[in-house]
């Protein structure tokens, strides 16, 4: 019997995520950034110092980076 109300499968999701992404214009992709970036980061004041350990708040330090040196998108 097929059960209607079944949860889709995590990768179905991280499918139907990366398919909204794209239509948005977005893409994703993982980085690494070296601790003198984040220390760069935190001296262009994007970025607070106790805040340095928190991937969120870094990744939203550098997202204001590309706005300031790459213009903000569109």
């Amino acid at each position: 019997m097929i059960q209607r109300d079944a949860l889709p499968s995590p990768a179905a999701m991280r499918m139907r995520r990366t398919r909204e992404r794209r239509r948005d214009g977005l893409r994703s992709l993982w980085t690494e950034l070296r601790e003198t970036e984040v220390a760069t980061l935190i001296s262009k004041k994007l970025l607070t110092a106790d805040a340095r350990n928190d991937d969120n708040a870094v990744r939203t330090a550098l997202y204001a980076h590309f706005d300031l040196t790459l213009g903000a998108a569109s």
